[in-house]
């Protein structure tokens, strides 16, 4: 919260000055496009708006004009002034991640309550912008306590960019789609193979195939496509695709999830490990500095103990391959304390010792905790609970399938964010997409299994 304090014209006098210090960020560029409707590519941060194949990210001047706004409204005159008139000269250009120092100085009174005032921007590399303003001044001094605005939460989804340009330089990740009979599952594919994410060989019916390559108005030439019409089959055939050294990887197409899972899970042909399979959404949630991984949210209905030290560590090594050291996981529950009556508590109990006794590897673990003082500092200090996870979780473990989907499904639908997921646990990732994901999720989906793979190379 901010306090105003206003100088009425009765008590300016030539010369008076005041200035502020503001950074450009790429969110303010989003906002004045959005405020303006100027969508001009040169004033947005990641677009190449000129064609040399650089993004320009140049703050449009209306926004640097704005800053001076703010001196005069916040601080000379102060609050209850009124432009009457302003001109100004663009002797230079911003850019984002640079700070700016926008001034106004007192230059002449006129009659009523007019003020004529000097103003001016400079950037890292000089003037940006000089000129004058007419303002009418308050008729009075008046002071403001507590002035705020309602926040603001740019829907970008930088850490979704962020894995696609570190997924997109690697070598296309082999990977059997299992029956991409409908336009959206098929359009998953080949988005991942437009952006050099995955490499994909076709499973399924090629006549339904190619209706929905029509539908979509796709082209699929060149993809190899193997001709098995039976769900079940085209599983299996799928599974042994990946023995054979043809994939590193499975997405599933439109098949139900447990006929895929049914094939990967057979004891002797399948794709078995020592792990329990299990689902892991990486989350890009809009405000948050960091992905934030939820699991189980679609396989795993009511897991025991032995099943949640696979659904953490499945979480942990994903968590480690796109990056995080040392990931913290919050073991999730109702609330913060071990509670007998409770049993999804006294299992994050045991998980979190598991990991003090090296039982669970790579990351930190703490629980029981409630989703509050998982990813909220504040809420985790009134709590009075201490360490590394509390408030700062990257990791959200679910006591089960139900409440796990719905914590996903309430980030995805309320909070905007976007969600990437994979099936951990198998010999290979396993990529589910959803019909409600957008583009943006389907290509993070095959990029967090791109990079997932690279590790296990």
């Amino acid at each position: 919260m901010t306090v105003l304090t206003s100088t009425p014209h009765a008590d300016l006098r030539v010369g008076q000055e005041a200035r502020v210090t503001r950074l450009c960020r790429a969110e303010d560029l989003h906002v004045f496009a959005h405020a303006s409707g100027n969508l001009n590519p040169m004033h947005l941060p990641d677009r190449d708006g000129d064609g040399d194949g650089r993004v320009e990210a140049v703050a449009p001047s209306a926004w640097v004009a704005a800053l001076i706004s703010g001196v005069l409204g916040n601080q000379l005159p102060g609050p209850g002034t009124l432009y009457l008139s302003q001109a100004l000269r663009f002797v230079g250009r911003a850019h984002a991640g640079e700070t700016l120092t926008a001034g106004v100085r007192v230059a002449e009174l006129l009659a009523g309550r007019a003020v004529r005032l000097e103003t001016w921007v400079d950037g890292p590399a000089g003037p940006i912008a000089e000129g004058e303003a007419v303002v009418e001044a308050p008729d009075a001094a008046r002071r403001f306590d507590g002035v705020e605005v309602p926040g603001l939460i740019v829907q970008s989804h930088r850490h979704f960019d962020a894995l696609l340009a570190r997924a997109e330089p690697l070598p296309a990740l082999p990977t059997v789609v299992v029956c991409p009979e409908s336009p959206d599952a098929l359009m998953g594919a080949l988005l991942g193979r437009d952006h050099t994410l995955i490499d994909p060989v076709f499973v399924g019916c090629p006549v339904k195939i190619a209706a929905a390559a029509v539908e979509a108005g796709a082209d699929i030439t060149g993809i190899e496509i193997i001709d098995i019409p039976d769900h079940r089959a085209a599983a299996l055939r799928a599974v042994a695709l990946v023995h054979e050294g043809r994939a590193r990887a499975l997405m599933k197409g439109h098949l139900h999830t447990d006929q895929l899972l049914h094939a990967i899970l057979k004891k002797e042909t399948g794709l078995r490990t020592n792990r329990r399979l299990s689902h892991v959404f990486v989350m890009d949630v809009p405000g948050l500095d960091h992905l934030l991984f939820v699991t189980d949210a679609a396989i795993n209905i009511a897991p025991d103990l032995a099943c949640k030290v696979s659904i953490v560590q499945n979480a942990i090594d994903l968590a480690r391959a796109l990056g995080l050291e040392q990931p913290k996981v919050g073991i999730l529950s109702a609330v913060e304390t071990v509670t007998p009556s409770i049993p999804s508590t006294l299992d994050a109990a045991i998980l979190s010792k598991m990991a003090d006794r090296g039982q669970i590897t790579g990351g930190l673990v703490d629980g029981p905790l409630a989703m509050d003082n998982a990813v909220d500092p504040g809420a985790a200090r009134t709590k009075g609970l201490t360490g590394l996870v509390a408030g700062r979780a990257d990791i959200l473990v679910a006591p089960n399938m139900e409440a796990g989907n719905m914590i996903a499904k309430e980030l995805t639908f309320l909070a905007h964010a976007e969600a990437a997921g994979i099936v951990m646990g198998a010999q290979v990732p396993v990529i589910l997409t959803s019909r409600a994901d957008d583009d943006k999720a389907r290509l993070a989906s095959c990029a967090v299994a791109a990079l997932y793979a690279e590790t296990q190379r």
